[in-house]
């Protein structure tokens, strides 16, 4: 495993250099060392969803953000450069923030998490327009950690959904534009790590329960929403293979209709450390799991040191206009990105461009690749994007 990371830090310093003039806001095209991707699809009237899997940045990765920083603060920019031309060029990108930001570098690791507020620099730097924050972890720091969180979210320009600071945010659907629509993003955890809800404040954190997110998707779309997505903190830790109450929450989210409409448009899946396969339930896209975007070195159930803990995908789909008014956005094309977060270097790496810069990760590209598609996602379009 040492080996192979040697091999993806040997890639990273072709692939920093052609990202290093996307360090702008997003949506400025890079034609750095490569051939720029196709426009977004709003310009034919729909629009492209990217997704990616959690962040938990363990001390290991805040002593990177600190040294690429120059010892003056911290800096996940360059952390997050590696897959900024995939996220920037989508019309609307959207990601997990695990855990909750710390203050005055008061930061900690497992198995209670406090993070630099900076990462809401950096990702809005990489082209996020918003993350899900209802996570196990959304209650490590109690209130004060929601609040910081969503403090430093919202003075990076990043929206959110999940957590929240006063009842009438919980209640407030967060809607953001994409393109021509206007999206729906909630998100909700399976549980908060036995810290309870706050006391008077049941609304700090938005609990898995199937009525209430069919019933927040439906005001979601009174509220004008076009598409609805759900986040979900769910699943089985260390199992690429969805668990049962993840197969029968997808079976009910997708059967849930209103008019002959579907109430849930897209389900992005977070928590068991792995990836996990994408499936196409009811005539809707679920993603069981993206796996870890950003963490340190992952040690799984038995103790043993696990490099899937690295391992993750980005969702990207593209949603085309109904035919007629009042009508469905449909997904037609449906893709996933395999990337991994290399240790040693301190980066996020698209395992399709690192195997073009003669990196030596095809095994776990492959591997990747074979848990996504495990479900038979292939036979209704799913395939692999650059």
């Amino acid at each position: 495993m040492i080996a192979r990371r040697r091999q993806v830090a040997l890639a990273l310093t072709a692939l920093l250099a052609a990202g290093a003039a996307c360090q702008a806001r997003h949506h400025q095209p890079s034609t750095a060392g490569r051939p720029a991707p196709a426009p977004a699809q709003s310009a034919a009237g729909g629009f492209t969803l990217v997704a990616s899997g959690d962040i938990i940045p363990h001390s290991t990765v805040i002593d990177r953000a600190r040294f690429d920083a120059g010892d003056t603060g911290y800096d996940f920019r360059p952390m997050l450069s590696g897959v900024e031309p995939v996220v920037s060029r989508a019309d609307l990108a959207l990601c997990h923030m695990e855990t909750v930001y710390g203050a005055n570098g008061d930061y900690t690791d497992t198995p209670v998490f406090k993070s630099p507020p900076e990462i809401a620099q950096g990702l809005a730097a990489t082209g996020y327009d918003g993350c899900s924050t209802a996570s196990e972890h959304s209650l490590d720091d109690g209130v004060d950690g929601v609040r910081r969180t969503l403090d430093a979210l919202d003075r990076a320009g990043v929206r959110h959904t999940g957590s929240a600071r006063t009842e009438a945010e919980a209640r407030t659907v967060t809607i953001l534009r994409a393109g021509p629509a206007k999206v729906a993003h909630l998100a909700y955890t399976f549980d908060t790590n036995g810290h309870p809800l706050p006391q008077g404040q049941p609304w700090a954190v938005n609990l898995m329960n199937e009525n209430s997110i069919v019933t927040d998707a439906r005001a979601a779309r009174r509220a004008g929403a076009d598409v609805v997505v759900v986040s979900l903190h769910w699943g089985t830790e260390w199992q690429d293979a969805p668990d049962p109450q993840q197969l029968a929450l997808s079976q009910q989210l997708t059967a849930s209709r209103t008019g002959g409409r579907p109430d849930v448009d897209l389900i992005l899946g977070t928590h068991a450390h792995v990836p996990q396969a994408y499936e196409k339930v009811n005539g809707t896209w679920v993603v069981y799991g993206m796996g870890d975007q950003i963490a340190g070195e992952m040690t799984n159930n038995a103790g043993a040191q696990d490099p899937r803990g690295n391992e993750s995908t980005l969702g990207r789909f593209t949603f085309t206009r109904p035919s007629r008014p009042g009508g469905r956005w449909e997904v037609t094309k449906a893709e996933f990105v395999p990337q991994m977060f290399d240790v040693d270097a301190g980066r996020v790496v698209n395992l399709n461009q690192a195997l073009t810069q003669g990196a030596e990760v095809k095994a776990a590209r492959d591997a990747i690749r074979d848990v996504v598609l495990s479900r038979g996602a292939a036979k209704d379009g799913l395939t692999m994007g650059q």
